[in-house]
């Protein structure tokens, strides 16, 4: 099976709200593919559609180029968390997963493989309604790897994780990936995602808004933008603005200036005379980036009356 994930102009309706509207991207081996959007954007139910879990009413969700209910032991081809809570509280860890693993035709061997990778060995034989949220995590990222699977999908995987823990998941996914597995993550947290995502899906209203690299995303939204720190603010600002930049004061001894290459701005400085102790270029944050992409993208999108414009 090609380890892929393909969303063919996806559509999903609940009564009036159209939750997912023709939405269509790849999710590709040896990727940790970021799968962002504000509150409301249709992310669960998009992956609520590629698990089988909700029916589509038009388009497709495959999973290495099959439907996920036609798929014969699902948890060796596809790994899956999206609610770390949905276990039984008076099951034990251990017990939890020996029944996913005897369902699927996963060997018993790999449930004591995936509790000491997830770092609940001493916690195996407690009930699982007296873990923290974030021992439920681990629990349920050891579902997900249970059945050793090409294409792993996560939903706020870093929720209740202590910072060992995030970083632990962190290098995690980026392992998963290496071994050439699709890996889909949903987060609200961009900073995670910039340290760990290759390319990132981002939809507003039920609609694709991005579908790029990690890269360029933020090398988009970092723009013509270089930041100057002078004792000479005055003189900086006037001689940059009369040269056609946009100069913005954003310290007592620093100014940022847009619309100009920094090798000009320096060339300008120095040819005035102005002294400058440093000069950098803005790296717009993947956080920047998404608000850029994402203002204005908020919640569902109302169901359109037929003949009116979309």
């Amino acid at each position: 099976m090609e380890p892929t994930i393909e969303v063919r102009a996806l559509r999903k309706r609940y009564h009036t709200t159209v939750a997912v509207d023709g939405l269509s991207f790849t999710v590709r081996p040896g990727e940790v593919t970021g799968f962002v959007g504000p509150n409301g954007a249709g992310k669960s139910t998009t992956m609520r559609l590629i698990l089988g879990l909700d029916s589509p009413d038009d388009g497709a969700a495959l999973i290495g180029g099959q439907h996920y209910r036609s798929l014969r032991t699902p948890l060796t081809k596809v790994g899956a968390l999206l609610d770390a809570s949905a276990v039984h509280p008076g099951r034990k860890a251990r017990d939890h997963l020996l029944w996913l693993a005897h369902s699927n035709g996963i060997p018993k061997r790999r449930v004591g493989d995936v509790i000491e990778q997830v770092g609940l060995g001493s916690a195996a034989r407690r009930r699982a309604g007296g873990f923290s949220l974030g021992m439920q995590q681990r629990l349920g990222i050891a579902a997900a790897l249970l059945g050793d699977p090409p294409v792993l999908i996560f939903d706020e995987p870093v929720n209740g994780l202590d910072p060992d823990g995030i970083v632990w998941i962190r290098g995690l996914l980026k392992t998963l990936a290496a071994e050439g597995r699709a890996v889909l993550v949903s987060s609200h947290l961009m900073g995670e995602l910039e340290d760990t995502a290759d390319h990132l899906v981002v939809i507003g209203r039920g609609r694709l808004v991005a579908d790029t690299s990690v890269a360029a995303l933020v090398a988009a939204a970092s723009k013509e933008r270089t930041e100057v720190v002078t004792a000479q603010r005055e003189e900086a600002t006037a001689v940059l603005a009369r040269a056609g930049a946009t100069v913005a004061v954003i310290a007592s001894d620093t100014v940022t200036v847009e619309g100009m290459p920094a090798d000009r701005v320096s060339a300008l400085l120095t040819g005035a005379g102005i002294a400058f102790t440093e000069l950098r270029r803005h790296r717009a944050t993947l956080e920047e980036a998404y608000m850029d992409l994402t203002r204005g993208s908020i919640e569902y999108a109302p169901e359109a009356v037929e003949g009116s414009a979309r």
